[in-house]
Formats: structure tokens, C-alpha cells, sequence
């Protein structure tokens, strides 16, 4: 699934009342999600007997693994043998929950979604896109979620989760899917709980995580974090692992984003002379009777940002790591590189971000180049190759928050070695060359950019240092 394409809910104008003035919040799509703001009240919460049927479908997925592990699968089975085992263990757990999902709400599971799993577990790709579309649309030409009929509603988290790991198995050529999963996996501490944002970078974890023998990490997406169907989907999934938030806090969280956009709105019409406050992207307007309304990735993405920090003050225990889709600047302060990822929240002072850290992890890219371009699989795989290009440029984008200029040009132009046609990366590494005083440098790449990727940049420049979807997609 390209995180371009729309899984979740059709984005809406929700009214919040406040202030003596109500909000519009246009929560815009992001790639493929659209995201709309948690209903008033209690989100239900799974029963300790729903809770056992989910922890006994994941505990029959790990087992079904193990015992496929024991007749050693690498010696055994190719990597398209491996993933197809892999999709089809997948199917059983998503299935199950979906089951789960099905009795809370008191609904059967409808005969197409169980049609839909079929396909999965037998890895028909034709079959499995025709039922998701069909079931995704619901009698809407819109997609709109309140179309579908109440079972699918009350299944549809697992049923897209299951999609979402279909599609990348169907886009990426086995071994590479295999060694990135690792790539991912394999850089985590014990206990971590793991945030992915790109396509790849949640559905290839996900399926990996679940499916191997090593610890089961609890994997979220950050771009579905404004989503209250989303969010009572990890509630009722890793509700005994993870605390998470309350409507309140969502609704606090909303509030505190409109007051804080409504002054940067005011101080750029006041004061038009002065840097603008708004990020570009930013869209923010008030009408004629004084209604605030906001919309854009970059207002969506500010909101999932706030909430994912507010999910980590709720687990102090925890430590988290980031696959970004978007930059989330306030992630930054004491985050460092963590294999080809981020570390959120590290709090050992000698593992703090300095430039001998940094150029550690610049050694790890220039290797992965070499290894990419060495290998014509990969050579061959647009998503591979995006999915480490933006992987790279995720870590530039800290390095340049850090002011450590050096190593974020370095690693934006690694990103770049990986995938040139990046609109981001382009235009970062662009705003770094400007800010360093390299203004004719960062206008000829510019300029380069355009003729050799016409239709990149045709979209126009990427919010702030945010990630594009045309290079690394992504979805809730």
C-alpha cells in the first residue's frame, strides 16, 4: 500500500467549542490516511476474555513460527518462500482479532472480510486488493468510512493492518523486504517500544515482529495517532503493554495546537514584515465570523507530534525508537541514531548526539550505499530504494537540528546517492546550503532537481523539512 493511498476515515470539519468561538479543524489527508479528531467520551475498552483471545492469537503466531524456525528456514526455504509463509501467518493473527474485534461490538464478521483473509493466507494479490477496495468503499464512491456497514467498521483496524502488510510484501522483492525488517528489528533494545511512518517502515516491522522468533516489540504508526479508531485499536491490541491517551488528552492536545496556530496567525498578519510563524504548509485562516480552520500535513502532523509525546510522558519506563515519515522537531532534543533509525528520549549523557556519534552513523550510510548500488535487486527496487533514502535523510534532518551542518549535508547527499529523485531531501539539503551562506550552491540544486525530476517538482516544495509522500509514502 503506498501510504498515498486512503485506508482510514475521509478527512471532515469537525467543530470544537472553546474560547467562545467554535474551531474548524480540516485534518487534511496524510498520504494515504485521513485523519479525524476522537469522539467525545470513553473509547471501549476490551474485556480481560477479549484481551486472552488477542494475546492467544499472537501467541499461536509465534509458535507457528518457531516451529517453522526449528527446520531452519534460511537453509530451507528461499526469501519468497519465507515472506509467503510469513503473509500467510500474518492473515491467521489479523483474522483473529478481527474475530476479537467482531464479538466486543456484538457483530459477525461479514462473509467478505473473512473472503478478504482467505485471499491473504493463500497470497492471491488480485483477490486481496479487489476485497479491500470493495470493502474500503462501502456503498460510498468516497471511501467514506460511515458507508461501510457496522461489522466492517468494527473489524476494519486489523483488516487494514493486514492490507498494509500485503501490499509491501507485493511491492518489495523478498530478500530485500527480509534484510530491511532486520535492518529495523535487528537495531532495537530490548523492551522498545517501535514507532514506524513510512509504509515500509510500519507494515515491514509489523509483519517481522510477529513472525519471528525475537522479542515481540510493540510497533504504532505516529501518523494515525489523531485517529480515535486507531488509537482503540493499540488500546485494545497492546492495552496491557502501553498506556496511551485519554479523549480528554486528545481533545487538550487539539486545543492547544489551535490557540498556539491562532497566535502565529496573528502575529504574520500584524506583522508582515517579520519571519513568518507558520510553517510552510501550515494552513491557517480565520472567517468573516471568526472561525479559526487549519489543514495540511504539516497541522496533522503537529498534532500526531504532540501526541506522540504525550504517549511517552504516559510510559516513563519506556524507550521508544522512530522510523520518521514526517519531521517532528520536538523529537529531536534528545534523540540520537539508532542504527539506520532514532532513539527517542535517550537518556544516557555519553550516548548523547555529538558529532563523533553522528559520524558513526555516516559510516553505516556510506556502507549501505556501497551495498545498494552493488546489489541489482535492490538497484531495481524503486521502494527499496526510497525507503533508505528517506531513512537517511530522517537522520540528516537531526543532525541539521542539532546545527551539526557538516554531517546533516552529508548525510542528506547519502540519501540522495540512494534515491536522487527525493523531493525532500533535495529541498533540505537546499535550505541547509542557504543557511550556511552557500545561496548560489543551493539555487543550482534546485534548478537541477527540477529539469532532471520534472514531475517531483512539480508538486512544489515540501512543508519545511517535512517528508514528501511522492518519495516516502506514508499512512496511517
Amino acid at each position: 500500500m503506498n501510504d498515498t493511498k486512503p485506508p482510514y476515515p475521509p478527512s471532515r470539519r469537525l467543530a470544537l467549542a472553546g474560547g467562545g468561538f467554535a474551531i474548524l479543524l480540516a485534518l487534511a489527508w496524510l498520504g494515504s490516511g485521513r485523519h479525524a479528531l476522537p469522539p467525545q467520551g470513553e473509547a471501549a475498552q476490551p474485556s480481560p476474555t477479549e484481551r486472552l483471545m488477542v494475546s492467544r492469537a499472537s501467541a499461536s503466531l509465534k509458535a507457528s513460527s518457531r516451529s517453522s524456525s526449528s527446520t531452519n528456514l534460511e537453509a530451507n526455504l528461499t526469501a519468497r518462500e519465507m515472506v509467503a509463509q510469513k503473509q500467510s501467518q500474518f492473515a491467521r493473527s489479523r483474522r483473529e482479532i478481527a474475530q476479537a474485534l467482531a464479538r466486543r461490538a456484538k457483530v459477525e464478521v461479514p462473509a467478505e472480510v473473512d473472503s478478504f483473509f482467505d485471499s491473504m493466507e493463500r497470497g492471491r494479490w488480485e483477490e486481496i486488493e479487489k476485497s479491500y477496495q470493495a470493502l474500503k468503499r462501502g456503498q460510498s464512491k468516497d471511501a467514506d468510512s460511515s458507508e461501510r456497514s457496522p461489522a466492517v467498521q468494527a473489524v476494519w483496524p486489523a483488516l487494514h493492518e493486514a492490507y498494509g502488510v500485503a501490499e509491501v510484501i507485493h511491492d518489495w522483492p523478498a530478500r530485500q523486504l527480509l534484510d530491511y525488517g532486520h535492518a529495523v528489528l535487528d537495531s532495537l533494545r530490548p523492551g522498545m517500544v517501535y514507532v514506524g511512518g513510512t509504509d515500509a517502515g510500519r507494515f515491514i516491522p509489523t509483519l517481522l515482529n510477529e513472525t519471528g522468533e525475537g522479542e515481540r516489540h510493540v510497533v504504532l504508526t505516529q501518523n494515525a495517532l489523531a485517529d480515535s479508531s486507531y488509537v482503540d485499536y493499540v488500546n485494545f491490541v497492546q492495552g496491557d503493554r502501553l498506556a496511551t491517551f485519554s479523549p480528554e488528552d486528545s481533545q487538550r492536545t487539539f486545543a492547544n495546537y489551535i490557540s498556539d496556530a491562532t497566535k502565529r496567525l496573528d502575529h504574520d498578519l500584524q506583522s508582515p514584515q517579520e519571519p513568518k510563524q507558520l510553517r510552510p504548509g501550515e494552513e491557517v485562516a480565520r472567517s468573516e465570523d471568526g472561525r479559526i480552520s487549519v489543514s495540511g500535513q504539516v497541522a496533522v502532523m503537529s498534532i500526531n507530534e504532540a501526541l506522540l509525546q504525550a504517549i511517552m510522558q504516559k510510559n516513563p519506563g519506556l524507550s521508544f525508537a522512530m522510523e520518521e515519515s514526517f519531521s517532528l522537531p520536538s523529537t529531536y532534543t534528545q534523540a540520537v541514531p539508532l542504527g539506520p533509525i532514532l532513539e527517542l528520549r535517550a537518556e544516557n549523557p555519553q550516548s548523547g548526539l555529538t558529532a563523533e556519534t553522528a559520524s558513526q552513523s555516516l559510516g553505516l550510510w556510506q556502507a549501505k550505499v556501497q551495498e545498494l548500488q552493488a546489489d541489482p535487486e535492490a538497484s531495481a527496487s524503486p521502494d527499496t530504494l526510497k525507503a533508505y533514502g528517506h531513512m537517511a535523510q530522517a537522520q540528516a534532518n537531526l543532525f541539521a537540528d542539532h546545527h551539526l551542518d557538516n554531517e546533516a549535508e552529508q548525510a542528506y547527499r547519502l540519501g540522495l546517492q540512494i534515491w536522487p529523485g527525493s523531493p525532500e531531501g533535495t529541498h533540505n539539503l537546499a535550505g541547509l546550503l542557504d543557511r550556511t551562506g552557500r545561496a548560489q550552491e543551493a539555487a543550482q540544486l534546485l534548478a537541477d532537481f527540477a529539469r532532471n525530476y520534472p514531475a517531483q517538482s512539480a508538486a512544489g516544495q515540501p512543508a519545511g523539512t517535512a517528508a514528501s509522500t511522492s518519495a516516502a509514502p506514508v499512512k496511517p
